[in-house]
């Protein structure tokens, strides 16, 4: 129920509510700058102790390979995610790329000492991550300065990477102008969104949970019913299912396993018509599938992509990644047929947007008794 404000109290509400609001986004925003300021700081520490260790002579720098695989089998037992040989490599090589920087000795306790190294690391991980990928000392220091100058998101970091702005700059006869140029715009990130970001996730150990519309949310939650519903076949695994390819983040919306095929079966919702990008993106998440989450014993995964737009469905099983043409054959014996879920799909959407288009009616009619009431 709204709170009626009188008219002539109305600026003072407004001055009161919007300072509030700035209040708690900037502390948002001061507290994601922090995570990410100590979690730089500690990924960075780690990366020290890995390299001094294998500087303890011929025998610990022989074992520097094994060190890294057993501390990722041991530190993943006790945290669960954060600490891959890929992302305990990349400490190691954030160290030796960053060790020039000053950090200070003065004090003893580890927490202290964390939190006075954490004020030298004024970006946030993923844009050292991204950094990383520049082996050019020059280059990478001439793209750690202009983010900090003029404030690059890592989005346009990566863009003005990719487009060898230092290079171009270096070839440029008016190098000041060419550093003026603002770097392309891009929508604010809320706070809320980036405390979402996965490095943030992983370093806090925190569930990943995403959160999409109302019908695309609803929409997954009929379908992962319906497949269950198919037969005993099919087991739930997950939902949005995280994975990292080179250094970005995807999501695959559904995972099961197949009993009698043996095999993971990803499920990607797509809003809007099938192209051949979807194609090519399931055919990504099935090598990764294939690589990092089949367990051995299993055949390889599937994928199915289901397109859901206004007034149509479509269902597409990516079965390129199998190894022959037999197997190929009995996985779409064995597997839901794609006309029953494209339909199934449609009627599903078509449902879901009535029910919602209804909640969201009788909402709009509430709020206007409401106001007539207190009027």
């Amino acid at each position: 129920m709204t709170v009626p404000t009188p008219p002539q109290h109305a600026d003072d509400y407004q001055q009161i509510h919007d300072g509030i609001i700035r209040l708690v986004d900037t502390a948002h925003t001061e507290t994601v700058r922090s995570i990410n300021a100590l979690m730089t700081a500690t990924y960075w520490e780690i990366g020290r102790r890995i390299v001094e260790f294998e500087q303890g002579g011929e025998a610990r720098a022989a074992y520097g390979t094994q060190l890294i695989e057993r501390l990722s089998t041991d530190l993943s037992l006790r945290y669960k995610r954060g600490f891959s040989t890929r992302n305990l490599w990349q400490m190691r090589t954030f160290y030796l790329f960053f060790q020039h920087i000053e950090i200070p000795q003065t004090v003893s306790a580890e927490s202290s000492l964390l939190i006075q190294r954490a004020k030298i690391f004024p970006l946030p991980w993923s844009a050292y991550v991204r950094l990383l990928s520049v082996k050019n000392p020059d280059a990478r220091n001439f793209y750690e300065k202009e983010t900090l100058r003029n404030g690059w998101s890592v989005r346009q970091l990566d863009r003005q990477i990719t487009t060898l702005f230092y290079e171009r700059t270096l070839l440029s006869y008016d190098k000041s102008a060419m550093l003026q140029q603002p770097a392309p715009a891009e929508p604010k990130v809320l706070p809320e969104q980036a405390i979402r970001d996965p490095f943030i996730l992983e370093f806090l150990n925190l569930k990943d949970e995403y959160s999409g519309s109302d019908l695309e949310e609803a929409l997954l939650n009929h379908l992962m019913d319906f497949m269950l519903e198919l037969g005993d076949d099919f087991a739930f695994v997950g939902r949005q299912r995280r994975l990292r390819i080179d250094d970005s983040w995807f999501r695959v919306d559904l995972l099961f396993f197949h009993r009698r095929l043996r095999c993971l079966l990803l499920v990607d919702l797509k809003v809007g018509k099938f192209s051949y990008a979807d194609a090519g993106q399931m055919n990504m998440y099935l090598n990764y599938a294939k690589e990092h989450w089949t367990m051995p014993g299993e055949n390889p995964p599937v994928g199915l992509v289901l397109c859901a737009e206004k007034g149509a469905g479509e269902a597409h099983y990516a079965l390129n990644g199998l190894p022959n043409t037999i197997m190929a054959s009995e996985y779409k014996v064995q597997l839901p047929d794609e006309k029953l879920l494209a339909d199934e799909l449609i009627r599903s959407q078509t449902l879901l947007e009535t029910q919602l288009t209804g909640v969201e009616l009788l909402a709009s009619e509430e709020n206007q008794y409401s106001h007539q009431y207190h009027e």
